[in-house]
């Protein structure tokens, strides 16, 4: 017999987003009971969180027991359970258990899934949560060569990390982590790629990683086993510097050798049968030994290049998790990237339903100098914003809820190529008109500096190494300061720039 249980709110995903907009709720209503519905055992928590500048944040991320979560909020009911099916018209979620769910508001921060290339395909992986990670360690213990996929941050600290096994790095662009940064700043990282890692890593931290034991039990918190599938669940995304502190190696002695290919696609997988019957040529990178070697995979490229190697890691972007969502609802679906449409609340067009994270696409007038990008700064941020939201709707007053101000600028902090990595505003100059310009400072092996203008008005930054410029840029593209009298003076190394507009 199918059980019903009512919720005020009910938030679905255990991801970032999921478990801020829980947390946060928790604390606004404390006399609410708060159901957050979770794929995984595991839930991400936002540890060590401060602010940097006003709208820049660093936090770290460990994944804990769903149980810890009601331990710290005994208003929030954790159910391991999978949605099946949204009835919003009705304001009921079935699940995998044969559990139903009523609700008067409901977060769905159910994250995205790797786009995979060759899906289903026993020698190529996705890399998106710990248990993907755990695939790809086992696998890369015993390999001497892997093709990379993909042209964003996860790509990019794997290309950086992996050790004792080569790496043919395949991306559609013609520098690499083009998502972040631009050719210049590309051109800055080529030497250190490279270069040979020796001893610990700067700043390097050693994140607790929680494994859930299966005897663990609980009576306060939900845990939905019975009636389970088989099959693997997606847990929720990796967090900040996920690849700090995971060994990475492979089986052959040379540390570090990473062959990029620019400007191209996979074309399609191969086996060794399919190379040999159809007399197939291989590739090798220069100085690379490939001889007599039959390898368990083979990746065609579009420039027609075919290399061997002992697996494929695809890192190529998130799909939304949208579908069980939209089958049978009217949630107006962004056609580009595949997210459900909120508004400035964090609203869908559904009205008593929000969304938060990466299953979501921001529909609303956005600030000049904000994206939306798929990062944990912006799902803890939207999750948090959208509980706020929720609890203002259930009172009647959600009109008079001003939108965050971490939405008023783009801010992002992360480390590639063991350099510290600061994104401001249009630091691509993303969207701009063509009559933009470009500022840039490079120190070799130091520090890279971009500042983006237009009208005299800085726009966006792209800072790379120690600079100590974010706070001070940070407010000259909120304030909007007419700078075309310093800009000779702006990027001068010999003047301290923060005293110059104190």
């Amino acid at each position: 017999m199918t059980s019903e249980m009512h919720f005020q709110f009910v938030v679905i995903g255990g991801g970032i987003a999921g478990v801020t907009c829980a947390e946060t709720l928790s604390h606004l209503n404390p006399d609410e009971k708060i159901l957050l519905l979770t794929a995984s055992p595991l839930i991400k928590a936002v540890t060590n969180f401060r602010k940097v500048t006003k709208t820049l944040e660093e936090f770290d991320v460990e994944e804990r027991s769903m149980f810890d979560l009601h331990a710290q909020c005994p208003n929030v009911i954790v159910a391991h359970d999978r949605v099946m099916k949204l009835d919003s018209a009705e304001r009921i979620l079935h699940t995998s258990t044969q559990k139903q769910y009523s609700y008067e508001k409901l977060c769905i921060c159910a994250g995205g899934s790797p786009k995979i290339i060759a899906e289903g395909h026993p020698h190529v992986i996705g890399i998106r949560d710990t248990e993907t990670v755990k695939v790809f360690q086992e696998k890369l213990s015993n390999a001497s060569r892997i093709v990379l996929v993909g042209n964003g941050g996860i790509a990019t600290e794997l290309a950086y990390e992996i050790n004792g096994c080569e790496v043919i790095w395949a991306i559609k662009d013609d520098a690499i982590t083009h998502t972040f940064i631009d050719k210049g700043a590309s051109q800055f990282f080529a030497p250190i790629m490279s270069k040979e890692k020796h001893g610990e890593r700067k700043g390097l931290v050693k994140r607790v990683k929680y494994r859930l034991d299966d005897d663990v039990k609980t009576e306060t918190a939900v845990k939905a086993t019975k009636g389970r599938k088989g099959g693997s669940v997606t847990g929720s995304a990796l967090g900040p510097d996920w690849a700090e502190g995971i060994p990475m190696h492979g089986v052959i002695e040379e540390s570090h050798r990473v062959h990029v290919e620019k400007c191209v696609e996979v074309k399609r997988v191969l086996s060794l049968n399919e190379i040999e019957s159809n007399s197939l040529s291989t590739c090798c990178p220069p100085l690379w030994d490939d001889s007599n070697r039959d390898w368990p995979v083979y990746i065609e490229l579009t420039n027609g290049h075919i290399y061997g190697c002992d697996f494929v890691v695809s890192a190529t972007g998130v799909n939304p998790n949208v579908d069980i969502f939209t089958s049978g609802n009217k949630f107006d679906v962004d056609a580009a990237d595949g997210g459900i449409i909120v508004n400035e609340h964090m609203q869908t067009s559904v009205s008593h339903v929000y969304a938060a994270g990466d299953v979501c696409h921001a529909g609303w007038q956005t600030s000049p100098y904000w994206l939306q990008m798929r990062l944990w700064c912006q799902a803890r941020q939207m999750g948090a914003f959208a509980s706020h939201c929720m609890t203002a709707d259930v009172h009647g007053h959600l009109e008079e809820i001003s939108q965050d101000f971490c939405f008023e600028m783009f801010a992002h902090v992360t480390r590639f190529f063991d350099f510290k990595v600061v994104l401001l505003g249009k630091f691509n100059a993303q969207g701009m008109e063509k009559d933009h310009e470009l500022l840039v400072r490079v120190t070799e092996g130091q520090e890279y500096v971009k500042v983006v203008l237009q009208d005299g008005r800085m726009h966006g930054a792209l800072l790379i190494g120690e600079t100590d410029l974010e706070e001070t840029f940070e407010n000259l593209i909120l304030n909007q300061m007419d700078l075309t009298p310093f800009k000779d003076n702006l990027l001068d190394p010999n003047i301290d720039i923060e005293d110059y507009f104190d």
